[in-house]
């Protein structure tokens, strides 16, 4: 069976993956929205389905056709399931759960071992910052090694690895940044800001190297069909061009957002303190007005 066909029979499946994940999702959208308007709004349907549109597009659309032909069509897919669409899925997780009825019930009871101390505790360590950073950073790195990159473009069951692994690290480095659930963070939250500019660093040296290299990196792109009248070295600038630019933009928005809430909080805290001072006040006025009225 060739590539093509492959990616064709495993798309259909992907597609319906996804459809039915939409689905189950809005479907309880819809219900908690009916009972409590204040615990989800529209943006988190928004965001969750736009977060699977960008899964789709990477795994199931004609793009991944094309993704063995031209190294920009593979940096599309890496950038769209590890830098856009997990923030946005970690976006799109309510405050309360959307799980009710029977949906509710099955959860319950696949979640009874998780609930044990001892996966409590394996939870906490995966979404540690620091291995939330080094799970994705290695992926980065190990995937775009010239001979695994061509392992992954020439085997159908390794280059769903390599799509599994983009997006399951990617949700992973944008836990502590997203943090979508109370408390998950372990880190003070200051130092978010430096774990999205160190994170900038194996993709600045990546993307940097690709565009000023006047060879190419990974010949199994030399004896692809001339998509788009690139050479294969013009296909490789563009494609580390693409993800400077795309990382850089992603990771400043996601900065400006931290930075902004930070600013939020810390001035919630001073307005806080500053309305206990005043009604501390008030009460010792009021205790020496009664204390000299008798």
């Amino acid at each position: 069976m060739s590539h093509t066909h492959q990616v064709g029979f495993g798309s259909i499946w992907v597609s319906a993956a996804l459809i039915f994940a939409a689905r189950v999702y809005l479907t309880e959208w819809e219900r908690v929205r009916r009972l409590d308007r204040e615990s989800v709004g529209g943006w988190h349907a928004a965001s969750f389905a736009l977060g699977l549109l960008f899964i789709w597009g990477a795994t199931a659309s004609p793009l991944a056709v094309f993704d063995h032909e031209m190294l920009t069509a593979h940096m599309v897919q890496h950038l769209l399931l590890m830098t856009l669409a997990p923030p946005l899925i970690l976006l799109g997780v309510p405050v309360k759960p959307l799980v009710h009825g029977p949906l509710q019930r099955f959860l319950q009871a696949i979640g009874r071992p998780l609930r044990s101390a001892p996966m409590q505790k394996m939870g906490r360590a995966l979404t540690h910052p620091a291995l939330c950073w080094f799970a994705a950073a290695g992926t980065l790195v190990v995937w775009h090694i010239p001979w695994v990159l061509t392992l992954g473009l020439r085997s159908q069951m390794w280059h769903r690895i390599e799509q599994a692994s983009f997006l399951a690290t990617g949700l992973l480095f944008w836990w502590p940044v997203v943090q979508p659930l109370a408390n998950s963070l372990k880190w003070p939250e200051p130092s978010i800001l430096l774990y999205l500019f160190f994170a900038t660093l194996p993709c600045d040296i990546l993307s940097g190297f690709l565009v000023f290299c006047d060879r190419v990196v990974y010949p199994v792109f030399l004896s692809s069909p001339r998509s788009l009248g690139l050479s294969a070295l013009e296909d490789q600038q563009c494609a580390g061009a693409l993800m400077w630019t795309c990382v850089t933009v992603v990771y400043l928005i996601a900065a400006a957002i931290v930075t902004a809430r930070l600013l939020s909080s810390h001035g919630s805290q001073e307005y806080a303190i500053r309305q206990s001072e005043t009604r501390a006040v008030a009460l010792r006025k009021n205790a020496v007005q009664r204390m000299e009225a008798v």
